[in-house]
C-alpha cells in the first residue's frame, strides 16, 4: 500500500489537445517590460514566432515552457502545443527577439528550434515504425546512425526491447516512407505504427468479398472518404486497416460504406485479433515457431546419427558402410539433413550479417554466421576429401552448426515470447476502456430517442454516449444532462470521487459512481487521455537510460573483439598442437589437433551474446514502467529510474497522497439524550438521496447500526439538496437538517457554544464538522476525516532512517497540514501552497544542492513533478537495481563463458564447451535476462515495512 502513494510522474492534462492551448494556466505575467507606456507598446508593432520544441511529454512540460517565455519582458502571448511539439509565441520585437525567446525555452531543459516560415511551415512531426529482425545493440546503433543523418531528422531512438523506432523530423523535407526505406536499406523490415497526423488506426474484417475487382472497389471508396490517410488491404485474410484523421470520420462510416457496397453481401467488423503492434509480435513467435519446427526436423536425425545411433552396433555399421571410397553413408545423411538447416532456414543469418558488413558493423548474425560456415564448411570439406581419398577417415560437424542453428531459433522464440509478456501492462492499460458503449439517437430538439449497445471502439466524435451507475465512460467528452460522481483515480491519480454535472468533462476509461449521464464524445480513439497515457508509457519505454550507453559503447567494439578473441584461439591452439607444446593424451581419440582447435574457436565465437547486453536495460525499464502504469504509477522514462536512487529530498502533496482521499466518519458527539442508531436512521435517511462525498460517509457509517442487512431507511418527504452545505428533509414527520455553519444560519437554527467547540475542535484535528439539527434543534455533531494512508507513517520513517528529508507542501489550510504532518512524522511543512509556489519550492530545495522527487497527483502537482529531479516513485529504486542485477548477468557470463568456450579450464581439468552447447548457453542468455525483468512483475513491498518500531510502538 505504501509504495502506491509513492508514485508519480508527469500525467498529461485532461485538457491537452493538438490546438494550441494556452492551458495549464499560471497567474498573469506582466505583458509589456515595467516602467514601459501601453502607447508605446501600441505603436510597436507585433510579431509572432513558431518554435520547433523537443522533449516535451505531457501538459506539465508545456506549462514549464509557457510560463518560462512568459516571465521575458514584451511577451504578449505564448501558447504550446505539446503533441505538436512546437510554441507559438506573440512579442513586441523592441522588448525581446527570438533568439532570446529560444533561450529561455532551453534553459528550462528542452530542445528549441525556430521555425522560420511560421505560415507554411508545420511543426516537427514524430514517427514511430517497428523494425524486425534486429537482433543486438549493434544493430540499433546502426539504424540509428543512418536515420541521424538523414536531413532533417531531429532525433532518432530505436529500441531493441519494443523493436521500434521513435524520430522526429520535417515533414516538408523527408517523409516517413523515406525513412523506411532507409531503415530497410541497412537490412531490417520496416513496419509503420504511427505518424503525427496518422495516430488513429483501426482494423476491419470484411466478409462476403470474392473478387480482386470487388476489393478494389472497396479499397478505392475507403480511400475517398474524407479523413481517410491510407488504406492497408490483406486479400488473404480479408482485413483492411484504416488510419483516418478521427476529427472527419470514424469507424462506423466505414462499416457503413464497406455494407451498402454489397447490397447485403458484405458484412464488416471490427477486427477481433486487433492490429498493429500486437498483430506483428504474434506474426514476428509465428515465424520464428515455425523455422524452429522446421530446423528441428532436420536437425534431431543429424543429432541421433552422430550421438546416439554410434552406439548401436546393427545401425552403427550401416552408418560407417562406404558410399565412395572413404565417404560414409552416415557423412552424406548428415551433411544432406543439415544443408537445408543452414542455407534455408538460416538464411536470415546470412542475410542479417551481409546487411551489417555493407554498413561497416558487426552482429549477433555475424558472429552466428562465422560459426556455422567453419562448422559446415569444414564437415562438407571433411566428406569431400574422404570421398576422393582411399585412406582419409572423415570427421564432420555437421550437428555443430545444426544443432547451433536450433538452439538459437529456440533463443529467439523463448525471447519474443517473453519480450511479448513486457508490454503486457499497456494493454492492461487499454483494457481500462469499457468494450461496450450506450449510444443515443437524438432528435432535432435534443431528445432521445433510441438506445443501441456498440462496440466503443465505434464511438465517433460529437456521439452522444449513456454511462449508467457502475459502468466505466466510455470515451472523453462532455456532459449534456445529469449529475454523478466519477472516480478518476485510474487517470488523474485523485482518489476523491468528483462531481460531474451539465459542461463539465469526463475521461474515458473512469468510473461512473452514481447517478446517469449523457456524455457527447470529444476525444476518441488515440487522442483519448487514456491513449495519451499510453503513449507516455511507451514513450519512456523508447528511452534511454545514460547506464544503457554504456552498453551501447562496449556493443561498438564486442562483436570484432569476440571474432578476433575466437580467431586467437584457434590459431593459438592449433599451433599449440601442430609444434606438439601439449600432451598428445590431451587430444580426445574421436579428433585431431586442428579439430580441436576448430571446435574451441567456433565455442569461443558462438558463446559471446551481446543480446543480453542490450537487453539488460530496456526490458528492465519495460517492465518497470509498465507495472507501474497498471498501478497508476506514470514513470518518464530510464532517465527518470536513473536519478531515483539519487534522491535525499521528498516533497510530498497531501489530498490523495499522504491521505486516502476518501471521507469517513471518524467520531460522532450527540448534545441530546437519543440512541445512536437512532440518530443515524434519522441522518441517514435524510442523506440517503445525496450523491455528495460526504453524504455516502456518513450512510456507509450508518449502516453499522443497521439491525438487519437488507433493512431500508426510513420514508422520506420534502427532501432539499443546498449545494455545498447540505441537506433538508422530513424523516417519521420530524424535520431534519445536516450541513455546515452556513445551512444552519440559513435556515435560522442557532448554533450552541459547545457545537462549536466540537467544530473547532474537528477543525484543530484536519477534520470536517457536520451539524445534524431536528426540528431546528442542534442535536449532533458529526467529524468526517480524509485518512492517512495505511503505510504512510512506516514510509516516512523508513526515508528518514535512509536520510532522506521529508517535506509536505500542500494547497490545504495550516490547521489541516500541520495535523497530517504532525501524524505521519514529517515536521517541514508548506501549507495554501499555489501549483507555481510548489515548483518555486522544489527550485529553492535543487540550489540547496538536494535531488529532490515530487510526489503529488498529478494536475495541480504538475508544475512542481517537472520542476523536481523526479518525479516517481522511490520504489523505481527496484528497477534500477535489477538492471544493474542484468548487466552483472550479461557481463559476468560473456567473461566467463568465452574463455571457457576457449578451452581455459581444459589443461587442468580435460572440460571443454562442444559449439552446439555454447550456442545453447548464448540462446539462454538472452532469454534469462529478459526473465530477469519479468521478475519485477512480482514486485512487492519491502518485508522491512512489515515490522517496524515507530516511537516506541512495533508495528505488526
Amino acid at each position: 500500500m505504501a509504495s502506491k502513494f509513492l508514485a508519480l510522474s508527469c500525467i498529461r492534462n485532461e485538457s491537452t489537445t493538438r490546438d494550441l492551448s494556452p492551458r495549464p494556466h499560471y497567474p498573469s505575467m506582466p505583458k509589456y517590460p515595467k516602467g514601459v507606456s501601453v502607447e508605446k507598446i501600441i505603436e510597436g508593432s507585433e510579431a509572432k514566432a513558431l518554435f520547433s520544441v523537443i522533449g516535451m511529454t505531457c501538459s506539465a512540460c508545456a506549462g514549464s515552457v509557457e510560463k518560462a517565455v512568459k516571465r521575458l519582458p514584451g511577451i504578449r502571448e505564448a501558447a504550446v502545443d505539446v503533441l505538436g511539439n512546437r510554441a507559438q509565441v506573440l512579442y513586441y520585437p523592441d522588448f525581446v527577439n527570438k533568439e532570446t525567446i529560444r533561450e529561455a525555452i532551453e534553459d528550462v531543459g528542452f530542445q528549441a528550434t525556430l521555425i522560420e516560415d511560421e505560415v507554411n511551415e508545420r511543426a516537427v512531426q514524430t514517427c514511430r515504425i517497428g523494425i524486425k529482425g534486429m537482433t543486438c545493440t549493434s544493430c540499433t546503433r546502426t539504424v540509428e546512425s543512418v536515420l541521424q543523418v538523414i536531413p532533417s531528422v531531429q532525433k532518432a531512438q530505436v529500441a531493441l526491447a519494443t523493436e521500434e523506432a521513435e524520430i522526429q523530423y520535417d515533414p516538408n523535407v523527408v517523409s516517413h516512407t523515406q525513412l523506411m526505406e532507409a531503415i530497410e536499406d541497412t537490412g531490417f523490415e520496416a513496419i509503420l505504427i504511427s505518424t503525427g497526423e496518422d495516430r488513429s488506426k483501426i482494423g476491419l474484417k470484411i466478409d462476403g468479398i470474392r473478387t480482386d475487382r470487388s476489393m478494389r472497389m472497396v479499397e478505392n471508396s475507403l480511400q475517398a472518404l474524407p479523413g481517410v490517410e491510407a488504406v492497408d488491404f490483406d486479400p488473404t485474410f480479408q482485413k483492411v486497416s484504416l488510419s483516418y484523421k478521427p476529427d472527419q470520420t470514424g469507424p462506423r462510416n466505414f462499416i457503413q460504406v464497406i455494407e451498402s457496397m454489397g447490397y447485403g453481401r458484405f458484412k464488416a467488423m471490427i477486427d477481433p485479433e486487433g492490429g498493429g503492434k500486437d498483430s506483428h509480435r504474434k506474426e514476428e513467435i509465428s515465424q520464428y515457431r515455425r523455422s524452429l519446427l522446421w530446423s528441428l526436423v532436420f536437425t534431431i536425425p543429424v543429432f541421433l546419427t552422430s550421438m546416439v545411433f554410434v552406439y548401436i552396433p546393427g545401425i552403427k555399421a550401416g552408418l560407417d558402410a562406404k558410399v565412395v571410397n572413404m565417404m560414409s553413408i552416415g557423412g552424406l545423411l548428415r551433411w544432406i539433413l543439415s544443408s537445408p538447416v543452414q542455407f534455408i532456414i538460416g538464411r536470415r543469418f546470412y542475410t542479417g550479417s551481409y546487411k551489417a558488413l555493407c554498413h561497416g558493423s558487426a552482429n549477433m548474425d555475424v558472429l552466428i554466421a562465422l560459426g556455422t560456415n567453419a562448422a559446415y564448411f569444414y564437415s562438407a570439406y571433411s566428406v569431400l576429401r574422404a570421398a576422393t581419398s582411399r585412406d582419409f577417415e572423415s570427421m564432420d560437424f555437421f550437428d555443430t552448426s545444426s544443432m547451433l542453428i536450433s538452439f538459437i531459433l529456440l533463443g529467439k522464440y523463448l525471447e519474443v515470447l517473453a519480450k511479448g509478456k513486457t508490454s503486457e501492462a499497456i494493454a492492461k492499460l487499454m483494457d481500462l476502456a469499457p468494450e461496450t458503449a450506450l449510444l443515443l439517437t437524438l432528435d432535432s430538439e435534443g431528445n432521445v430517442t433510441g438506445e443501441q449497445e456498440i462496440d466503443s471502439r465505434l464511438i465517433q466524435r460529437n456521439d452522444v454516449i449513456k454511462v449508467i451507475p457502475g459502468v466505466k465512460v466510455a470515451s472523453d467528452g462532455i456532459v449534456l444532462w445529469g449529475q454523478s460522481h466519477v472516480n478518476e483515480s485510474m487517470i488523474t491519480g485523485e482518489a476523491r470521487p468528483v462531481a460531474k454535472r451539465k459542461g463539465d468533462a469526463v475521461i474515458g476509461g473512469t468510473l461512473n459512481e452514481n447517478g446517469v449521464l449523457h456524455v457527447q464524445a470529444t476525444r476518441v480513439g488515440s487522442e483519448s487521455a487514456l491513449s495519451q497515457i499510453v503513449r507516455l508509457v511507451e514513450s519512456a519505454q523508447m528511452a534511454k537510460a545514460p547506464v544503457q550507453k554504456f552498453a551501447d559503447r562496449i556493443s561498438k567494439y564486442f562483436v570484432p573483439m569476440v571474432i578476433i578473441c575466437s580467431l586467437f584461439t584457434w590459431l593459438t591452439w592449433f599451433l599449440a598442437g601442430k609444434f606438439n607444446t601439449y600432451p598428445k593424451s590431451w587430444i580426445p581419440s574421436s579428433v585431431n589437433s586442428f579439430q580441436l582447435a576448430l571446435q574451441f574457436g567456433i565455442s569461443a565465437m558462438v558463446i559471446a551474446c551481446p543480446c543480453a547486453l542490450g537487453l539488460a536495460t530496456p526490458t528492465a525499464i519495460m517492465v518497470g514502467t509498465g507495472v507501474g502504469a497498471s498501478q497508476g504509477v506514470l514513470i518518464k522514462g530510464g532517465q527518470a529510474l536513473e536519478t531515483a536512487h539519487k534522491v535525499n529530498c521528498i516533497v510530498f502533496d497531501k489530498t490523495g497522497t499522504l491521505t486516502i482521499g476518501k471521507p469517513v466518519v471518524v467520531n460522532t458527539r450527540l448534545l441530546q439524550n437519543m440512541v445512536l442508531r437512532d440518530f443515524y436512521k434519522l441522518v441517514a435517511a435524510a442523506e440517503v438521496n445525496s450523491e455528495h462525498p460526504l453524504a455516502k460517509a456518513i450512510i456507509e457509517y450508518a449502516k453499522k447500526f443497521r439491525e438487519e442487512e437488507n433493512q431500508v431507511w426510513p420514508e422520506v418527504r420534502g427532501f432539499v439538496s443546498v449545494t455545498g452545505h447540505g441537506v433538508k428533509a422530513t424523516v417519521q414527520n420530524k424535520q431534519i437538517t445536516v450541513g455546515n455553519r452556513s445551512l444552519m444560519l440559513e435556515c435560522n437554527i442557532h448554533i450552541p457554544v459547545v457545537a462549536e467547540e466540537i467544530l473547532e475542535e474537528a477543525e484543530l484535528m484536519a477534520q470536517t464538522g457536520i451539524l445534524v439539527a431536528v426540528d431546528e434543534l442542534i442535536v449532533g455533531v458529526i467529524a468526517i476525516s480524509d485518512p492517512i494512508k495505511p503505510g504512510a507513517e512506516e514510509v516516512v520513517s523508513i526515508l528518514k532512517s535512509m536520510k532522506i528529508e521529508s517535506i509536505i507542501v500542500t494547497g490545504d489550510n495550516w490547521g489541516t497540514a500541520n495535523s497530517i504532518g504532525k501524524e505521519v512524522g514529517i515536521k517541514t511543512i508548506i501549507a495554501e501552497a499555489k501549483p507555481d509556489q510548489k515548483a518555486e519550492k522544489v527550485k529553492q530545495l535543487q540550489s540547496m544542492g538536494m535531488i529532490v522527487a515530487m510526489v503529488g497527483d498529478g494536475i495541480n502537482d504538475s508544475p512542481a513533478l517537472v520542476a523536481a529531479d523526479v518525479g516517481m516513485a522511490i520504489g523505481a529504486e527496484k528497477s534500477f537495481s535489477r538492471i544493474r542485477l542484468n548487466y552483472i548477468w550479461a557481463l559476468g557470463y560473456n567473461l566467463l563463458g568465452i574463455p571457457i568456450a576457449a578451452g581455459a579450464l581444459f589443461p587442468s581439468t580435460g572440460f571443454r564447451l562442444p559449439p552446439w552447447i555454447a550456442g545453447a548457453a548464448m540462446a539462454a542468455s538472452s532469454v534469462s535476462v529478459v526473465c530477469s525483468s519479468l521478475l519485477l512483475k512480482n514486485y512487492k513491498r519491502p518485508k522491512k515495512l512489515d515490522h517496524l518500531e515507530i516511537r516506541g510502538i512495533q508495528i505488526e
